[in-house]
């Protein structure tokens, strides 16, 4: 119920976008620390007379958690953008591509329905875009026919890990033996 009204309340604030309003990435991914919080503060049924605050300060920090690692992706994720437009120049090939070339760095696997769509073309401009693609070494096609996907190229993988900030590990705001976040954590917040 917590956890639902802690929704309704930022959703009464504007901040509707699941990513920033849902805490569910860092719960699965500290679920055992969840289940520890929730035992401490509920044990098992409904205490008013418990202390919430270890409650509070798991749900405050796992949306800091959240919403640092969300501007860490968009930061990425931009500079892989930039990096692959400026090699799509650079080898004078058309901007369209350049959402085939970003699923496929970020490990999706590029299929040409879904890049005839994206990108608006004919089944026959996405079929002579992939071929394209593929001869210039950023993709590598896997299968046949209706079965052919593509996936990332070494280039396209190395481009990526040179864009990647990498998942360091995130200043806890509530830690007793912290006095304050690493300066780095703080620009990665603060220029966003």
């Amino acid at each position: 119920m917590a956890r639902a009204l802690q929704t309704f309340v930022l959703a009464r604030e504007g901040i509707l976008d699941p990513r920033f309003s849902s805490i569910e990435e860092y719960v699965g991914k500290n679920s055992q620390e969840y289940y520890d919080v929730l035992g401490e503060v509920g044990q098992g049924a409904w205490h008013p007379e418990n202390n919430a605050l270890p409650w509070i300060r798991f749900c405050l920090k796992a949306h800091y958690f959240q919403a640092t690692t969300l501007v860490r992706r968009m930061k990425e994720t931009s500079q892989l953008w930039g990096e692959i437009e400026a090699e799509l120049e650079k080898r004078k090939l058309h901007k369209r591509m350049i959402s085939a070339l970003m699923d496929a760095a970020t490990g999706r696997m590029v299929r040409n329905p879904v890049y005839r769509k994206d990108s608006s073309v004919s089944s026959q401009v996405a079929k002579r875009d992939l071929k394209c693609l593929v001869d210039e070494g950023l993709l590598i096609p896997k299968g046949e026919r209706r079965g052919r996907v593509y996936v990332t190229s070494p280039f396209l993988e190395e481009l990526w890990q040179r864009c990647r900030i990498g998942d360091r590990e995130i200043y806890d705001p509530f830690e007793a033996t912290t006095t304050r976040a690493p300066r780095d954590q703080l620009n990665l917040l603060e220029k966003s």
